[in-house]
C-alpha cells in the first residue's frame, strides 16, 4: 500500500519546502504546482485561470453588472469552480493510487480520506512567517513594508480558509483534522525534516 502524506500549511510557515524536503528524504514523488498544470490540461483552462480559482481570486472578467446577466456569470463561475475542484479531485487520486507521495495543499487530505493519509499541518507565529516572507521574497516583493507582508499572508490564508471549509465541511486549521501538527516558529526546516521522517 502506498503512503501518502498530505501537507496544509499557513502561508510563510515553510511547509510547501518541509514537504518538499520530506519526500526527498523519504525517496518519494512529490506534488504541489505539478497538480495545477494537470487541471489545465484536463480542462482545457489556462493555468493563471486554475491558480486564481484555487486561491480564491476573483476572475478579471468577473462583471461589474446586476440582474440577470449578473445571476448568470455568476452561475457559470460557479460552474467553472466546480469543473476545477472535481479535475483536482481526480488527479489527486490518480497520483496517490501510481505511488507513495507527499501532497501539498489543494484539499487532499479530504479527498484521500479513504485512503487513510498521514495529514500534517504546518503553522508558525506571524513574525516568523513575516521573516520568511522576507527572506524568500522577488525582487518585486522587496519593496513590500513587514505591515503590507503581514496584510498579504493574513488574505492568502483567508482565502485558502474559505477553499478548505467550502469543499470539505470542516475548518481549515483545526487540529482535530490532522494526525501531526508542526509549528515551525523559529526553526529551519531542513534540521527537522530528518526527525519527522525517521517517525514516519
Amino acid at each position: 500500500m502506498n503512503k501518502i502524506i498530505t501537507i496544509g500549511r499557513e502561508f510563510g510557515s515553510g511547509g510547501r519546502e518541509f514537504g518538499r524536503r520530506l519526500a526527498e528524504e523519504l525517496g518519494i514523488e512529490y506534488y504541489d504546482k505539478e497538480i495545477i498544470t494537470a487541471i489545465a490540461e484536463k480542462t482545457s483552462m489556462s493555468q493563471e485561470y486554475v491558480q486564481e480559482v484555487l486561491e480564491g481570486k476573483p476572475h478579471t472578467l468577473y462583471p461589474i453588472t446586476i440582474g440577470q446577466s449578473m445571476l448568470i456569470q455568476d452561475n457559470f463561475y460557479i460552474q467553472q469552480e466546480q469543473s476545477i475542484y472535481l479535475a483536482q479531485s481526480e488527479i489527486i487520486r490518480e497520483l496517490a493510487q501510481k505511488s507513495s507521495c507527499v501532497i501539498v495543499g489543494r484539499c487532499a487530505d479530504f479527498i484521500l480520506r479513504d485512503l487513510k493519509p498521514y495529514r500534517i499541518f504546518v503553522y508558525a507565529d506571524m513574525d516568523s512567517r513575516i521573516k520568511r516572507c522576507i527572506s524568500r521574497s522577488t525582487d518585486l516583493e522587496k519593496h513590500l513594508t513587514e505591515k503590507e507582508i503581514k496584510k498579504q499572508i493574513i488574505k492568502i490564508d483567508k482565502n485558502r480558509a474559505k477553499y478548505y471549509d467550502y469543499y470539505t465541511g470542516n475548518e481549515w486549521g483545526d487540529k482535530s483534522n490532522y494526525d501531526l501538527c508542526i509549528n515551525t516558529t523559529d526553526l529551519v526546516i531542513k534540521d527537522i525534516v530528518p526527525a519527522i521522517a525517521k517517525m514516519l
